[in-house]
């Protein structure tokens, strides 16, 4: 777990990517249940509901938000236990979102895009997304979760000065 910035902006063909990355020395089958088993990720974002797969439709609850809300998932990517490719729809836009997941040596290293829509703020999505990350790697060891508060609005400084 690490409560300094670790994302990164990448411009690719006119676009805006928020890239992190995080390794867990897990095989990766563990990893990717840990980001697609509902029980799984109730422990570190929340809890899914629906009938997945391609193409599919999901409604995840966001329950380390203020009023917990629901919302809308459509699974545009699944390759277990490689690849996943969502994109929500909430009151704060559409949100696409990527897990890619290699492992080597029975360290697991995931590499999560937000691939940011023209008015994203940045400064105040980079911050979530450390925190939401280190909350599942706090959630695979079974430690204390992450205080948000750690994470924003310190680090939204660093976020503010990526070369965009």
């Amino acid at each position: 777990m690490t409560n300094r910035p670790t994302g990164r902006l990448d411009r690719t063909d006119g676009k805006r990517d928020l890239i992190l990355t995080r390794t867990y020395r897990a095989p990766i089958e563990d990893v990717w249940a840990g980001i697609t088993e509902s029980d799984r990720t109730a422990r570190w974002f929340g809890p899914w509901k629906g009938e997945p797969g391609p193409g599919r439709t999901i409604q995840v609850q966001m329950a380390y938000e203020e009023g917990e809300p629901w919302c809308d998932a459509r699974i545009e990517v699944c390759e277990p236990p490689r690849r996943l490719a969502i994109t929500t729809v909430d009151d704060y836009g559409s949100w696409h979102l990527e897990a890619v997941l290699t492992e080597t040596g029975g360290t697991t290293e995931l590499v999560f895009t937000h691939h940011l829509e023209p008015e994203a703020r940045i400064a105040e999505v980079g911050p979530g997304w450390e925190y939401y990350l280190d909350a599942l790697g706090a959630a695979r060891t079974d430690a204390d979760r992450p205080d948000f508060e750690d994470y924003y609005p310190s680090m939204k400084q660093y976020y503010e000065t990526l070369p965009d």
